[in-house]
């Protein structure tokens, strides 16, 4: 059974950082998904089908980068000059292989991080 274990979430103020970790139970495609109060699931960042390469929302590009510990299982989100807009539950989602940009598209899921950004 696939686990995903998420962390990082918190409070920081517009401008900040945080850096998100999502601990698997195994290798997977792997992707952040987020969902903010009354809004749809939302992508923003993947890897690549091939692994090789990064995938972004327009929203996050140049802020936001997604990368991984192949030894550790563990895929993360370095998120630079928050924006309020940024406020949401961010998602860790996995599939066995490939990568996608809908949620539809993932098999699997974490249980959520909250991320809270202040004006």
């Amino acid at each position: 059974q696939v686990q995903l274990v998420e962390s990082g979430g918190g409070l920081v103020q517009a401008g900040g950082s945080l850096r998100l970790s999502c601990a698997a139970s195994g290798r997977y495609g792997m992707a952040w998904f987020r969902q903010a109060p009354g809004k749809e699931r939302e992508f923003v960042a993947a890897f690549s089908s091939s692994g090789l390469t990064t995938l972004y929302a327009d929203s996050v590009k140049g802020r936001f980068a997604i990368s991984r510990d192949n030894a550790k299982n563990t895929v993360y989100l370095q998120m630079n000059g928050l924006k309020p807009e940024d406020t949401a539950v961010y998602y860790c989602a996995a599939r066995l292989g490939g990568s996608g940009r809908s949620p539809r598209d993932y098999d699997y899921w974490g249980q959520g991080t909250q991320v809270t950004v202040s004006s």
